[in-house]
């Protein structure tokens, strides 16, 4: 990705910016702003792209997706019975 892909301002990494990075990983490192203690996380372009198409997915159109992995039964299926005793509620009915 060339600077002219990015949108909104940018700048480059400084030297203590990039070793944070590279002994994060994985994981995106965060960044505190020490005037106002508001965090930041450092995301790559890709990885942030990546969660904006997931903000813009239409979820009405998974609906049918949804039903279709419960079955047609849905809920009152008797293989669903196993999650109601997963219920936290049932616990502590039961005290």
């Amino acid at each position: 990705m060339s600077p002219t892909d990015l949108q909104g301002p940018a700048t480059h990494l400084t030297p203590d910016l990039k070793r944070i990075i590279e002994r994060a990983g994985d994981t995106p490192p965060t960044l505190i702003d020490p005037d106002t203690k508001a965090a930041y996380v450092l995301l790559k372009v890709e990885e942030y792209n990546r969660l904006l198409s997931v903000e813009e997915l239409d979820v009405d159109a998974l609906f049918p997706l949804i039903a279709e992995s419960f079955g047609p039964e849905g809920w009152d299926d008797p293989a669903m019975d196993v999650y109601n005793d997963l219920d936290p509620r049932k616990a502590a009915d039961a005290r």
